[in-house]
């Protein structure tokens, strides 16, 4: 089973480049971030064209919004206010087997990497307390948790560590953060697994570069975990990287996990 994940940055915009990932990649199921659509307007039509007539949404209105398009069945389970104001960052399903897979959006988390200066970095911060509380209570649930994590946790998941120890997305306390997210279920992050650090390994470039290709700016924001019983069922993992050059491209590429299941 092929798995990939992406946050496309308004799937309706960007449909044709939908269309174009999954006639040349094929997942068996792709995990969507920042769909910028409430669920009623969902472009159900053009994925069910291709063969996704498996599709849960989780949406809002220009903003957020998660979406789990798939060939195979998938039974509804969960959608969690991690946000606590209910905003649609997070739905999760059960695929054939048992095996959960969540998908989430983590908050960006604004500009300033301080809780009083600037609420959205505090609110990001509670966003992965609530989550690693959540990890705590899987026990032995076998699962898969991908999305746009929004932090780049390692030296080597940036351009720069030393340019970007003060930036939003690399800073200690949101790797910390992470790092707590990440051992409160045991967490295996499959892209380090495969791509062992240092190797270079970016998921996102920003709009604001003439070239991201040339300067290469790039941040490994968006990632795939498993459950330990999951992961070792895991054979590849890799970052389509030319996504990022495509007409009406995302700032984010996507990721795919092949698991033997």
């Amino acid at each position: 089973m092929k798995i990939a994940s992406w946050n496309i940055n308004s799937v309706r915009f960007r449909m044709d480049i939908v269309q174009q990932f999954l006639r040349e990649e094929a997942p068996d199921i792709l995990c969507l971030q920042e769909t910028k659509v409430i669920d009623g307007d969902f472009p159900h039509g053009p994925l069910r064209a291709l063969g996704y007539k498996h599709i849960v949404v989780h949406g809002q209105r220009m903003h957020h919004g998660v979406a789990i398009i798939s060939r195979v069945p998938l039974i509804e389970d969960d959608r969690l206010d991690w946000q606590a104001n209910g905003e649609a960052r997070h739905v999760g399903v059960r695929l054939p087997g048992g095996v959960r897979l969540e998908n989430v959006y983590v908050p960006a988390g604004g500009d300033i990497p301080d809780r009083d200066a600037n609420p959205k970095f505090g609110q990001k911060l509670d966003f992965l307390e609530r989550m690693t509380r959540w990890s705590e209570g899987l026990a032995d649930t076998p699962a898969i948790l991908t999305g746009d994590f929004n932090v780049a946790p390692l030296e080597c998941d940036v351009w720069s560590h030393k340019q970007l120890l003060g930036v939003v997305s690399h800073t200690p306390i949101e790797v910390e953060a992470l790092d707590r997210l990440q051992r409160a279920n045991d967490w295996v992050d499959l892209g380090r697994q495969f791509i062992p650090a240092p190797a270079r390994c970016f998921t996102w470039w920003s709009y604001r570069a003439k070239d991201w290709a040339a300067s290469d700016r790039g941040r490994r924001l968006d990632h795939m975990w498993a459950s330990r019983d999951v992961a070792a069922r895991a054979s590849a993992h890799r970052v389509c990287e030319p996504c990022r050059g495509w007409l009406k491209p995302s700032d984010h590429v996507p990721i795919v996990t092949e698991f033997d299941f």
